[in-house]
């Protein structure tokens, strides 16, 4: 998790440099790669969770599917339309959800030309614009993981996901209210109020909030 957080935020570095060079296309493809890189760790806690070696199979298809670790690249626009709570995120995890493949498709069109439709020839320059390029490093460092990961947050994620996971989605729900808990009594995560529940039960704050 530490290594893949690591390295995404290498290669969005890479894209701030490339931006202030004026090389947009380059940039939406470099912030798809940190996007895809940062969707590693959330496959990695799903990987923790396998209980056969068919499960940990998929895990490690998810993990190397490029429109499988993209997914979270709408959860901004998702936010800025309205949704707040977990359930109103549900989308980006669709499996017919066609903006993963969009997001690839982008990064592709940054990196190469391409003949499209009816003989129109797609030039990255002439396809990508500063204000997308822009657009798609905010969103790269929105989902930025900064957090440190350990074992023990591991071990307590499988303790308390583990006997729920793909079961009743409350009971999910309330395991991981549980889990971040648990984290907070020992220091892995802030004390205070419990985010996840808030995030769970009322929702995102609002930005005047």
């Amino acid at each position: 998790m530490n290594a893949a957080a690591t390295n995404a935020r290498r290669i969005l570095e890479d894209a701030e440099r490339l931006l202030a060079a004026g090389r947009f296309p380059t940039v939406v493809s470099l912030a798809a790669l940190s996007i895809e890189e940062a969707g590693k760790v959330s496959i990695l806690r799903e990987l923790a969770l396998a209980k056969t070696d068919a499960e940990a199979a998929e895990s490690w298809k998810r993990y190397r599917s490029h429109t499988r670790k993209n997914t979270a690249w709408l959860l901004p626009q998702l936010a800025a339309a309205g949704a707040r709570k977990l359930d109103e995120f549900s989308s980006l995890f669709d499996e017919s959800a066609e903006h993963p493949f969009l997001l690839d498709q982008l990064k592709q069109l940054g990196f190469y030309t391409d003949c499209l439709g009816n003989a129109h020839w797609a030039v990255p320059s002439d396809v990508i614009d500063e204000g997308l390029a822009r657009r798609f490093l905010g969103i790269a460092k929105i989902l930025d993981d900064k957090k440190e990961h350990t074992e023990r947050e591991v071990a307590l994620w499988v303790e308390h996901m583990g006997p729920v996971w793909k079961k009743d989605m409350a009971w999910m729900k309330q395991a991981l209210i549980n889990w971040y808990s648990a984290m907070q009594a020992e220091g892995l995560a802030a004390r205070g109020p419990n985010d996840m529940e808030r995030f769970i039960r009322a929702g995102l704050p609002d930005n005047d909030e």
